[in-house]
């Protein structure tokens, strides 16, 4: 799913930083003229850039990531920036969410407590309480779902109730348990990028070079996650749009996602709705920010984004399949 022809190949050296952009074709004459050690750090990124991204299984789901794929959020919560209040009947919230998946959402994320700016923590079993019951709703249709949490009991109850993937803005961090409860039910994991990991995750972000600050500190994650037993196949890494982060460095983000495809894990992109949009598009209020949203899901996908995050998904989706069709014919005629 990621096409490319040169890489861009980035060397900081104290604060000093050089880029160097290389033609595939000149790649192997690049490497032999750098010191060993520069060499090898070169050559562990490319293996990771390059290699294939295992499908996800969840449950009895297979989801494949040599294609995009979209994920529905599904926010059980009376005050999330987006949506707040709207699903707070399971059966309204289970029929968006089957609307999504008919639409063609691969998974469905479902969250008990916003993380908006300002928003207050929610104790662990309220959070609890408002997603299980749709979780053990959507779970018998086989429903591919994820849950949106920080806290380890509310990992556990969800996985338990049938969610097969944790989506933790604080890279399991925020809870102390949280490592150990993501190895022992074994299922996917996403770690996304935040300045803090205390109860307010917009803290902070103070950045030198936004794009490489939150590399490095993602691969530091996935590296200790990984150490801790948790495979990296079983790894996803979202860089965060939106958390600690100003409108500069959101466009300096989204402009360069394909950076991240050299931590070897699947890429997953959370940008819809997001205040960025309103910041570009004159204030535009949250219910109108869809084509914001379509443009950033796509910019993610031309990068090479494997699970985009959407409030639309029936119009993402859409949006996928031309992208998909024009890239299909663009390949057959190459050929």
């Amino acid at each position: 799913m990621l096409w490319f022809s040169q890489i861009e190949v980035i060397d900081r050296t104290g604060a000093s930083t050089v880029r160097s952009l290389v033609e595939l074709q000149r790649w192997e004459e690049f490497l032999a003229a750098l010191p060993a050690d520069k060499q090898a750090r070169c050559i562990q990124i490319y293996t990771r850039l390059t290699a294939p991204r295992a499908a996800l299984q969840l449950r009895e789901r297979i989801i494949r990531l040599d294609q995009p794929q979209v994920m529905g959020i599904i926010n059980m919560t009376p005050d999330s920036f987006s949506d707040g209040g709207k699903n707070a009947d399971i059966e309204t919230a289970a029929e968006a969410a089957f609307a999504m998946t008919s639409a063609g959402a691969a998974i469905i994320d479902i969250g008990g407590e916003s993380t908006r700016p300002g928003a207050p923590l929610v104790w662990e079993g309220d959070e609890i309480s408002r997603v299980e019951p749709l979780i053990r709703r959507l779970a018998p249709s086989g429903t591919a779902m994820s849950i949106d949490t920080r806290k380890a009991a509310v990992m556990d109850a969800a996985v338990t109730a049938g969610a097969a993937m944790i989506n933790d803005i604080s890279a399991l961090l925020f809870d102390d348990r949280s490592l150990e409860v993501a190895k022992a039910l074994n299922v996917p994991v996403v770690l996304m990028h935040a300045p803090s990991h205390g109860s307010d995750p917009h803290k902070g972000g103070d950045y030198d070079d936004v794009v490489t600050n939150v590399f490095d500190w993602l691969e530091e994650r996935v590296e200790a996650v990984e150490a801790a037993g948790i495979s990296r196949d079983k790894i996803l890494v979202d860089p965060g749009i939106g958390f600690g982060k100003s409108l500069t460095d959101n466009l300096s983000l989204i402009n360069n996602l394909s950076i991240f495809h050299g931590l070897g894990c699947a890429l997953l992109v959370g940008a819809s709705r997001k205040r960025m949009i309103g910041a570009l598009s004159n204030e535009a209020p949250v219910e109108q920010r869809l084509g914001g949203s379509l443009f950033l899901a796509m910019k993610a996908v031309e990068q090479g984004a494997h699970i985009i995050r959407v409030h639309d998904a029936a119009e993402t989706v859409q949006a996928v399949q031309v992208w998909r069709g024009l890239r299909d014919a663009a390949l057959t005629a190459r050929a």
